[in-house]
């Protein structure tokens, strides 16, 4: 019993040593990887600390040798070389703009009459995204650029109702470079006056070699079409012209009177007022980017005639592209609203002389946009009416003719020569010109090119809601998809449907008005044309939709009443018979395309005989 007890007692205790030895061993264990671990995160910490302390210490060094450097150019200007950044605004009712001591430069300006199309203020020109600067001789052999120097604000004046701030900055031998800001009220146009006391010391060679770089943001819901358009614009001795994103890089330009950057409804403008204007533009954009649009980075020269103290007087436009307001300006600013450019650049006269006017006549009366272009779609509408109304003339007459013209296919089927001057004999014994139902069409084509123009630069249609459309100036969307589908867009434009529909029953009624049903081609073109338009208008401004929708349903309307009120076709065939007994007397250019139907007759007669033989 006793051994028995003793012999249980050993293999307990043995049993427990053993678990307790495991326990150990297997606590040990996780401690050592414990400690491993730890030490391995104190060893990460630690190369983190000591990367931030070298990086830190680098920045430090890198700032203090930036210090040293600026201190060093600084010469004369050694005490403008640091400071503190202060800021100033200066506002009226259009526009808000904030300036810095350092560089005395504008840093931000805010236009206070428009808003994002998300509702956020209108940054035109973003906080950190604009600087203007310009080289400064500090002393012999060196040189600093203005907006490494902190300026010295002399304060807010008034002069009328203008507001002026003035930044002064002095070097040790007493020369002074001051800048004189305007702003007048109800003006987005403002002034810079750079007034340079010890020119011939400060600015050497009698040259102001000035450097401009601005990032453009979005402002607008289609960033992607905002980016067709915009381009950077200027003016110089060969007038007006302007660089698209597609045509980026740098470009020398001479005799400059002003350069921007244009983005769709806005632009941003350094303009030289007394002096022109030269050097080297860079144009760069990153086509994925939806934060910028473009980045201008000018580098510009003016030169200025010797004297001890010279005024540099500089405009800054930083607005709307507004036709009216930029055409006040009498610069050629208005050329910036793109209502024809390119090879169309003709239909710009048609919106200037024509479309404007009629649409200002009735914003004056009318409040909704909706409606607007409503009633402008009727008035242009009634002035093409007489082409449309000679169109459909002419159509009538080739389809009382039609009997005939079969007549003469089926009589000479197996010679297209004879049939062809057959026909022309026909129409003009009968009076008609096959190419009456084309020539109107034709002349409506410039009118197609400068409303589409019109609507897609016209700011006035921004921000305007009509119906289910909470901006005329882009694509009403009455469904997103969360998916880009080819060829088509991530939405769904209920104008563009509206337009489609009625473009697809223009179509329809045009086929089943034309008697010749042999061409398959014809057959399918109702469907065949509004499938591939309604890629192409799927993200045009739902402004622009709703003209062509209207305008679909006014050509409906008039289509019905000439075809079924005004043109009787009997009329017209008993008309084209009393032509044909009429005498003719032929143009030259009858005769002479005559002689070569007959010259061309006579060739093929002849290879035909002597393919025979």
């Amino acid at each position: 019993m006793g051994n028995g007890l003793d012999k249980n007692t050993i293999i307990g205790t043995v049993l427990l040593v053993a678990l307790l030895l495991g326990y150990i061993w297997y606590a040990q264990r996780e401690q050592g990887e414990l400690y491993k671990k730890r030490q391995h995160i104190q060893d990460s910490i630690a190369q983190i600390q000591a990367r931030n302390l070298d990086t830190a210490v680098a920045r430090q060094d890198s700032l203090k040798a930036d210090t040293l450097a600026r201190l060093n150019h600084g010469g004369g200007f050694v005490g403008s070389v640091t400071g503190a950044e202060t800021l100033t605004t200066l506002e009226n009712d259009l526009v808000k703009i904030t300036f810095s001591n350092r560089g005395g430069e504008p840093k931000s300006v805010e236009l206070k009459t428009f808003k994002r199309f998300d509702g956020a203020p209108l940054y035109l020109v973003a906080p950190g995204d604009q600087d203007f600067s310009y080289l400064i001789q500090t002393g012999p052999n060196k040189t600093a650029s203005s907006n490494e120097l902190f300026f010295h604000s002399l304060g807010i004046d008034k002069q009328g109702d203008n507001q002026i701030l003035r930044y002064e900055l002095k070097d040790s031998l007493g020369h002074s470079v001051i800048h004189e800001y305007v702003l007048e009220p109800h003006q987005y146009m403002w002034h810079l006056n750079i007034k340079v006391d010890g020119a011939l010391n400060l600015l050497p060679g009698n040259t102001i070699n000035m450097d401009w770089h601005f990032v453009a943001k979005p402002q607008e819901k289609d960033v992607v079409y905002e980016k067709r358009t915009t381009m950077l614009c200027y003016d110089n001795s060969d007038g007006y012209d302007y660089k698209t994103l597609t045509n980026s890089g740098d470009k020398s330009l001479e005799t400059l009177t002003w350069i921007g950057t244009k983005q769709r409804f806005f632009n941003n403008t350094l303009i030289s007022k007394n002096n022109k204007m030269s050097g080297l533009i860079k144009w760069t954009s990153v086509p994925d980017s939806v934060h910028d649009l473009v980045t201008t980075d000018a580098q510009l020269q003016m030169k200025l005639t010797p004297a001890g103290t010279q005024s540099i007087a500089l405009d800054w436009y930083t607005g709307p592209n507004d036709y009216h307001i930029l055409k006040a300006y009498g610069i050629g600013l208005e050329e910036n609203v793109q209502m024809g450019n390119g090879i169309y650049a003709f239909v710009k006269y048609i919106n200037r002389w024509i479309v404007v006017p009629v649409f200002d006549f009735f914003a004056k009366y009318v409040t909704n946009f909706g409606l607007v272009i409503l009633l402008l779609t009727i008035f242009i509408r009634l002035i093409i009416s007489p082409l449309t109304y000679s169109s459909y003339l002419s159509g009538a007459k080739m389809r009382v003719l039609r009997p005939e013209i079969d007549e003469l296919k089926k009589k000479y089927k197996d010679d297209q020569q004879t049939f062809g001057m057959e026909q022309m004999k026909l129409f003009r014994t009968a009076g008609v010109n096959p190419l009456g139902g084309c020539i109107p069409a034709l002349f409506q084509i410039p009118i197609f090119f400068a409303l589409y123009s019109f609507f897609n630069s016209n700011i006035a249609l921004r921000g305007q809601s009509f119906l289910w459309s909470h901006d005329l100036s882009t694509y009403d969307s009455i469904f997103h998809f969360g998916f880009k589908i080819p060829l088509y867009g991530d939405h769904v434009s209920l104008f563009t449907l509206t337009a489609i529909a009625t473009q697809f029953m223009i179509q329809l009624w045009n086929v089943n008005m034309t008697p010749d049903q042999n061409n398959p081609m014809m057959k399918y073109m109702p469907y065949f044309i509004p499938i591939v338009l309604l890629g192409v208008f799927n993200n045009l401004p739902s402004g622009l939709t709703w003209y062509y929708t209207v305008s679909n349903a006014i050509t409906l309307v008039i289509q019905l009443v000439i075809q079924k009120v005004i043109i009787d076709e009997k009329k017209i065939h008993a008309q084209l018979q009393e032509n044909k007994k009429k005498p003719k007397s032929k143009s030259k250019w009858q005769e002479r395309l005559e002689q070569i139907q007959e010259t061309q007759k006579k060739v093929n007669d002849m290879k035909d005989k002597t393919q025979k033989k």
